[in-house]
C-alpha cells in the first residue's frame, strides 16, 4: 500500500458497528489505544473488514481543533 498520510497506525479490527448507510469501525493500534472511523457500509464491504483482522487507521487533516470546558 503506497499513501501520501504519513500517519499510519497498524492495529487489529476490535468492532464494527453496522447502520443503514453507515458503520463505525473501531481498530486497537497497541498500547490501550482505540481509533474509530466513520465509513460506508460499502466500503466496509469491499475492504473485507471484521472483528479480528488486521486494518490500517490512516489519519490525513489540515488542521486539529483543540477545546476545555469553561
Amino acid at each position: 500500500m503506497k499513501i501520501s498520510a504519513r500517519n499510519r497506525f497498524r492495529g487489529i479490527v476490535t468492532e464494527i458497528q453496522k447502520g443503514a448507510v453507515n458503520g463505525i469501525v473501531k481498530i486497537d493500534i497497541g498500547g490501550g489505544n482505540l481509533m474509530s472511523a466513520t465509513i460506508s457500509m460499502n466500503a466496509i464491504e469491499e475492504l473485507g473488514l471484521a472483528v479480528g483482522k488486521p486494518a490500517y487507521a490512516i489519519v490525513k487533516a489540515t488542521s486539529v481543533m483543540v477545546g476545555v470546558d469553561g
